[in-house]
């Protein structure tokens, strides 16, 4: 079974603060961000979410088929567990006195480490209502209006969102952590998520990453993408049917962790 790679982070040209001025959020972008997030949860406070699904992961001519466990709880801590008829896999994503942090292991083996510069995007990846699209109100992320256009054959909203960390004079923070939301304009539920992964001993090094969401239904009265594909440099490598959905069961932090 092949490597593959679940965070996703996208490497951005965006400006460097000066002066000591930290960038600040575009007003449109933030009126968009928080009329998704209603879309999303309704109001309803969203703490840790579990789903289940089948998937199949593509590679090549290489398709294995099987199910998969994708857990989330906040905005920081992530596992995905994925049951395929060529081996196991597992990622996961936590933090570590603020610091993200990451690993993956297969097969049963010992789990080996993220390299750090690619945990800062979102750690819920799979799941838009625990993205950092929640984060309107928290002066670290920062989100900017794009404008309107077509993306997948759908008309959206494209707003982009990144972090701002004290004393990153070089901007590198800011490139690590920022992803493109892609807002449907009639439901402002997101179409799709775009960033970038880099290579461990790489960081300057881009590799596109998306996530398509398809077919939202209502789960509690929280809006669930029933169908999302990860696609790695253009093309399909996890498509997720979900088979079911729940929300705060009391995740323990613990369970965000590989041997």
């Amino acid at each position: 079974m092949r490597h593959h790679a679940v965070a996703v982070v996208f490497l951005a040209t965006l400006a460097v603060a000066q002066n000591g001025q930290l960038p600040v959020s575009d007003p449109p972008a933030v009126s968009l961000v928080q009329k998704s997030v209603a879309a999303l949860t309704g109001g309803a406070p969203v703490i840790d979410v579990t789903l289940n699904a089948d998937v199949i992961s593509i590679y090549g001519s290489d398709n294995e088929t099987g199910t998969g466990t994708f857990a989330a709880k906040g905005t920081g801590e992530s596992r995905v567990d994925l049951n395929l008829s060529g081996g196991t896999r597992s990622d996961v994503r936590n933090q570590a006195n603020g610091v993200p942090a990451g690993a993956w292991a297969q097969n049963g083996a010992p789990s080996t480490p993220y390299a750090q510069h690619n945990c800062w995007n979102d750690a819920a990846w799979f799941f838009p209502g625990l993205s950092s699209l929640t984060q309107a109100a928290n002066p670290a992320f920062i989100f900017k209006y794009i404008g309107q256009e077509q993306h997948g054959g759908m008309n959206v909203q494209h707003i982009r969102v990144f972090q701002v960390v004290q004393n990153d004079t070089t901007g590198v923070f800011q490139k690590l952590s920022a992803a493109d939301f892609y807002l449907d304009m009639t439901t402002n539920l997101p179409d799709a998520i775009f960033t970038y992964i880099h290579p461990d001993n790489n960081l300057g090094s881009n590799i596109p990453i998306e996530v398509r969401f398809a077919n939202y239904q209502a789960v509690s009265g929280i809006m669930v993408p029933f169908r999302f594909q990860q696609m790695f440099d253009g093309g399909v490598v996890l498509d997720a049917k979900v088979t079911s959905a729940v929300f705060n069961t009391g995740l323990l932090d613990t369970f965000f962790t590989l041997p």
